[in-house]
């Protein structure tokens, strides 16, 4: 089989039984509960906003459901386990795929009833869990799905000044750290590249995962994942094969000092900061405007850091610093320094490294979904062991969510019904347009804004294409009328005759 980067999933997914493929190779030591995740999948898949009451449709389903997420054998890992397998199934058909790490708060603070058996998420009152997902996306960000999740709860612990907070992590060992996770989830993208030699694995991450342990476990391994990282701080220069100039002590200096590659256009979103004061640049609001940026690249060596059982070696990577050029007057220029394995020679790879690391917006619009689309938050459970096992089935709602959302953009000439049952592109378009289309089902470019025009979307332009927001709005209408389409519609009514 030819592999194509513009195909995001194998041939066995393209059709109207995604549940049964994405579930096919799950085991919850117990059949009943196999085909009860099936159709706890689907039905939540059809109506992603509902809540859990609505989307089951009747009370047995509804108690069927519950008991489901309560039984001691459907854990987390175990209901996202098929999934993942599901997800490498497509990863075997891309030629580049993007890992995309970030972490998230599962807030569960209910000020009625708290949920027992989760933990605290800050100094507060607030109360829930942590997820860390490991996202894979094609290379035009399509997504294929999760290859790996940690979610944990902290421990409450007791008071301390912020003197002994800072000297308890600086002794902690990194397997004790939260930040750990980082480095697992760097290693979980080795593994697969060592799985499927193949593909071309990249593997992105935000600033917090900008700690010097992290950034020698990337280079650790010969066979492992490429990788980007935004720093967060300022990071000296060691002696190196690249040498150091005795005027040059930090690694912006050295790119400072470094001639201009190319300038690009920006386009910067607009940003709301979550309290009024905020001090930190990147936290800031800020108003949506176009610019310029001016591209700069280099190669340096890192000094290494101290730590409590050594020195660390010092690394050599490459560096790429993207600087807004003359922002507004009050507005702080936008600036991302960029570490990465990923080579800069020429302009085409410099060019590569930035576009790459753009697909890490996708995660945040993948928690955007989760949280606001799904509503897991919203979820009205006592105990967190039933969250954990409700979120992972939202994992994989999400997921679809997406998927159909960007497949219309990689794959616009694909027939719709590679993702839609007849009955269900057949009445959004005989609702469109009071009649079927003539040459068979129509293209999924065709067919996407048709089905989001019923969740909100409006057509503003040539290039405009539906957002997240409005497929999953239309995705829980559209269950809806296929129902209608199937007991009311022209085909119901030969079918009586």
């Amino acid at each position: 089989m030819q592999r194509s980067d513009s195909s995001a999933v194998d041939g066995a997914i393209m059709d109207g039984g995604w549940v049964d493929e994405e579930l096919r190779e799950i085991d919850l030591a117990d059949k009943r509960l196999n085909r009860r995740l099936a159709t706890i999948l689907a039905q939540l898949a059809k109506s992603p906003s509902a809540g859990i009451p609505q989307a089951c449709g009747n009370r047995s389903e509804l108690t069927a459901a519950y008991r489901f997420f309560a039984n001691p054998k459907t854990t987390f890992h175990k209901i996202l386990k098929p999934h993942i397998r599901a997800t490498c199934r497509r990863i075997e058909q891309q030629q580049k795929v993007i890992l995309v790490q970030d972490t998230t708060e599962i807030d569960l603070t209910r000020p009625e009833q708290q949920v027992s058996g989760v933990g605290p998420l800050d100094r507060g009152s607030r109360r829930g869990f942590l997820l860390h997902p490991l996202l894979a996306f094609s290379a035009g960000g399509t997504p294929l799905g999760v290859v790996g999740a940690k979610l944990w709860k902290r421990v409450k612990r007791r008071p301390s000044t912020r003197t002994e907070r800072k000297e308890q992590r600086r002794l902690k060992p990194l397997p004790q750290k939260e930040s750990f996770r980082w480095v697992q989830a760097q290693r979980t993208a080795d593994r697969l590249a060592q799985e499927h030699p193949a593909t071309r694995f990249v593997t992105v991450a935000d600033s917090e995962a900008d700690f010097y342990e992290m950034l020698v476990e990337s280079q650790r391994s010969e066979n492992g994942a490429d990788w980007i990282v935004r720093a967060g701080s300022e990071r000296a220069l060691g002696k190196g094969p690249t040498g150091r100039d005795e005027s040059l002590h930090y690694v912006r200096d050295r790119l400072m000092a470094s001639p201009v590659r190319f300038v690009r256009p920006l386009e910067i979103r607009a940003r709301r900061a979550k309290i009024k004061v905020q001090k930190s640049p990147r936290k800031r609001a800020r108003l949506a405007r176009s610019g310029s940026s001016e591209v700069r690249a280099t190669r340096v060596t890192l000094r290494g850091v101290a730590r409590p059982g050594g020195k660390l070696p010092d690394l050599t990577v490459n560096a790429v610093l993207i600087r807004e050029i003359a922002p507004p007057k009050g507005e702080v220029p936008v600036d991302w320094l960029l570490m990465t394995s990923l080579p800069i020679d020429s302009d085409a790879e410099l060019e590569e490294v930035i576009s790459t690391y753009c697909v890490r917006w996708l995660i945040e619009v993948y928690f955007r979904t989760l949280k606001t689309g799904c509503r897991l938050e919203k979820r009205r459970f006592r105990t967190g062991d039933r969250v954990q096992s409700c979120l992972a089935v939202y994992l994989i709602v999400t997921w679809r969510t997406l998927y159909v959302c960007h497949l219309g953009r990689e794959c616009p000439k694909l027939s719709c019904e590679a993702l839609f049952e007849p009955a269900e592109w057949k009445s959004v378009y005989y609702l469109t347009y009071d009649r079927l289309p003539k040459r068979g089902p129509p293209q999924l470019r065709t067919f996407i804004p048709l089905l989001a025009q019923f969740g909100g979307y409006v057509k503003q332009g040539k290039d405009s294409a539906p957002g997240p927001q409005s497929v999953w709005l239309a995705m829980q209408r559209l269950h809806d009328f296929a129902r209608c389409w199937n007991a009311f519609g022209p085909e119901s009514r030969k079918r009586r005759k």
